[in-house]
């Protein structure tokens, strides 16, 4: 009798213990974020161009004046490992008294064009001093994939449907010169864009001709006036692709 109890304790704790195994895996299966900048270095990236970068209070800078434009585009890659399905949160601004324009890739390509070291593919697009200011935009591309307060579907055929979204409509809700969290999602096919919590735009791209699956993190100094394009708390989730 006692011989049973025991061996029946010792099988409870077994299937105890595998079971808290299981939930161990499991927790640990589970995408955790990843902070991809460190608050000091470029440790993980990489520019064509690395006089242009530069890291002020914690933010990753890029700074043109009058007496020194951009005459180009430039780019700090994020040089790890390229991202496929994935969410990632930044915190981002853009100040400047002209009408300027400035974002970041994601699923991108680096390419020698007119210009080495220029970059292609979707991206998140701001830009001062319009009713817009935040899009989805296919650089060297399509162009507009959604604007503020639109979802877009391309299908098969390339074939857009536009439809609105009504909480990202209304007047411009936001100044671009202030630090704003950006998180973009996307999984598969489908690209959704929050600000500060609020949806903003969203992309199905089934047109097998133009969707990319994987692809550079690349941030923009967008070539132009004098500004100043600063990003900070740069954080990654992984997901597995479906």
């Amino acid at each position: 009798m006692i011989s049973h109890t025991r061996n029946s304790v010792r099988t409870g704790f077994v299937l105890l213990s595998s079971a808290c195994f299981m939930a161990v895996l499991a927790l640990g299966a589970e995408p955790q974020w990843e902070s991809i900048f460190d608050g000091t270095s470029f440790e993980g990236w990489h520019a064509a161009d690395p006089s242009v970068w530069s890291v002020n209070d914690g933010a990753i800078t890029a700074l043109s004046t009058d007496e020194k434009p951009a005459t180009r585009n430039h780019y700090l890659v994020y040089s790890r490992e390229p991202l496929g399905d994935f969410e990632l949160k930044l915190k981002h601004r853009l100040v400047s008294e002209h009408n300027v324009n400035g974002g970041f890739q994601f699923r991108s390509e680096i390419f020698d064009g007119d210009i080495p070291d220029d970059c292609r593919g979707y991206q998140v697009d701001n830009n001062t001093q319009t009713d817009w200011l935040v899009r989805l935009y296919d650089e060297f591309g399509r162009h507009t994939l959604a604007w503020r307060g639109e979802r877009t579907v391309f299908n098969e055929r390339g074939e857009a449907e536009t439809t609105p979204l009504d909480e990202a409509k209304g007047d411009p809700w936001f100044d671009l010169g202030d630090w704003h969290e950006y998180h973009l999602m996307c999984v598969g096919t489908a690209i959704t864009l929050y600000v500060d919590g609020r949806l903003v735009a969203e992309v199905v791209d089934d047109d097998p001709a133009q969707q990319d699956f994987e692809g550079v993190l690349a941030l923009q100094l967008h070539s132009g006036p004098a500004m100043k394009v600063q990003f900070k708390d740069i954080r990654v989730k992984r997901l597995p692709r479906e």
